[in-house]
């Protein structure tokens, strides 16, 4: 089975070295080199030829500088080549409008940033269920 790519836009060092160690010894997921904001994000993805393959999953944090997880995702369900592309999003704050307006702009899932490495591993196989 070929290998699953997840394309990961976060703005934080920490936060990017934990998920490439969780997925670092998953034989079928590769993470694709990690953008740091939303437009970073936009960038990438309008810089795939047309036919370069398309990440298998995007996870963005909420959070970022430039533009926010929710700001990339209506990039991402509004572009026909993109939306199709499951799309989960993270974040240290989560409330109940948080969820309802990613979720209706076509978010996959919208997650709280656990507090433990054992909350993290499980946040990253549940992103997985998306794909």
């Amino acid at each position: 089975m070929a290998s699953k790519t997840v394309l990961l836009a976060e703005d934080d060092p920490d936060d990017r070295e934990l998920f490439a160690f969780f997925y670092a010894d998953r034989g079928d997921i590769t993470v694709l080199p990690s953008v740091t904001n939303g437009q970073e994000l936009v960038d990438y993805l309008r810089a795939l030829a047309p036919g370069d393959k398309l990440p298998d999953l995007i996870v963005l944090d909420q959070n970022m500088p430039r533009m926010n997880g929710k700001q990339a995702l209506m990039f991402i369900k509004s572009t026909a080549r993109f939306s199709e592309i499951p799309t989960v999003i993270y974040s240290t704050y989560t409330d109940s409008n948080l969820v309802l307006e990613c979720t209706k702009l076509g978010a996959s899932m919208v997650a709280l940033k656990p507090m433990d490495h054992e909350g993290y591993k499980k946040m990253m196989d549940d992103f997985l269920r998306a794909i």
